[in-house]
């Protein structure tokens, strides 16, 4: 059996492009995982079997976790006979990626169960047939990505800060907010420099005034709780920037002090919003699962501990 965290993820900076031929938009984007996000447990099973609590879709079979299982059944020419639990902490519809996270600590507790290499090329063509967040949960830590979410251009160091993140009740379903976005016509972006630069000089001020998102406007206009979320986080003190998670509809704040994120975790709760605060998390579900690559020497692993 093994159990590890999913974690979620922000985007820094997310500049999507114009609507492709093929439906698609290409994106640049500035990720960094969260330690924070769903506990996945995986164990071998007489058949392939799902369950989250709470419980978040109407049949297994349309869970990104099933779907992992199955694809990488295909992948690998293997029965994908586990059962999977999913403790749910992750909102849906809030542009943290929980599913896509979840997807990703499958593929990983599967490949280490059937002694996949961590570097064999199906992982990450499974992972991507999945959606353009799921390669990056197999990493994790913070990169630059473009083309459709899925390349990535720069591996980034962790920024050392702490994020405060609020949710209301309404999710936003990534479809409606791309066409939202769509229709809106607005792609004109800054570049994702001042994000790079800011984490690379540790200017973690120079950060929150980089954060950039240009699916704010259209998402807001589908969930007006989005504006007043980024109100309330803009004007908590010892916020130094404010943006919303991806598509929407949670946002985040960053800070430098770790009891001013608290209160604002706190002062959202006293609304009766979902919140939580966190710090950025090294490493993604392959090294949960497989062991971290020692710097020393790169062909030593860590060996994680399994619970």
């Amino acid at each position: 059996m093994t159990t590890l965290i999913a974690p979620a993820k922000l985007n820094l900076y997310l500049a999507v492009g114009p609507r492709r031929a093929d439906g698609y938009h290409t994106l640049s984007t500035v990720l960094v995982a969260l330690d924070f996000g769903d506990t996945v447990t995986v164990e071998p099973a007489v058949t392939l079997a799902l369950t989250c609590a709470p419980e978040v879709c109407a049949a297994p079979s349309e869970n990104l976790a099933w779907r992992a299982a199955v694809a990488m059944g295909d992948a690998f020419d293997r029965s994908p006979d586990f059962a999977i639990a999913i403790e749910k902490r992750v909102p849906a519809g809030a542009g943290l990626a929980g599913g896509s996270a979840d997807a990703a600590a499958v593929i990983a507790a599967i490949a280490a169960a059937w002694d996949v290499r961590r570097d064999d090329a199906r992982l990450e063509t499974v992972a991507a047939s999945l959606g353009a967040d799921v390669p990056f949960f197999l990493r994790g830590g913070c990169g630059l990505y473009t083309g459709l979410g899925a390349t990535r251009q720069r591996t980034l160091k962790l920024p050392r800060c702490h994020f405060a993140i609020v949710n209301g009740d309404t999710p936003v379903s990534t479809a409606a907010a791309y066409a939202a976005f769509d229709a809106l016509g607005r792609t004109a972006a800054p570049g994702a420099r001042g994000v790079t630069d800011s984490i690379s000089m540790g200017d973690v001020a120079e950060l929150g005034a980089s954060l950039f998102n240009n699916m704010t406007e259209s998402s807001a206009g589908l969930v007006p709780a989005i504006s007043e979320g980024l109100a309330f986080m803009s004007g908590a003190p010892g916020c130094l920037g404010a943006a919303m998670c991806g598509s929407g509809s949670a946002v985040f704040g960053v800070f430098v002090n770790e009891d001013e994120a608290a209160a604002v975790v706190a002062g959202a709760e006293a609304r009766d919003w979902w919140a939580v605060r966190t710090v950025p998390r090294a490493g993604g579900t392959i090294d949960e699962t497989m062991g971290v690559l020692d710097d020393a020497d790169q062909g030593r692993r860590r060996h994680p501990r399994r619970r």
